[in-house]
């Protein structure tokens, strides 16, 4: 039974700071734009690696 009186308020803290951070977030921002991140996974912005192989790497030495 003591270890519930230490229990609830640690568990009370938790949610409370939870909300708070929620809440933050939506002041910020972080839920503006929902549909850009799911098509920014589709855009291909980076150049194909060159994987010719009758190209050999030359190294400095």
């Amino acid at each position: 039974m003591s270890a519930l009186l230490g229990l609830i308020p640690i568990a009370l803290g938790f949610g409370i700071l939870a909300l708070l951070v929620f809440l933050w977030s939506l002041k910020n921002g972080q839920y503006d734009d929902l549909d850009g991140a799911a098509a920014r996974i589709l855009i291909d912005d980076e150049q194909p690696a060159d994987t010719n192989p009758d190209k050999k790497e030359q190294r400095h030495v």
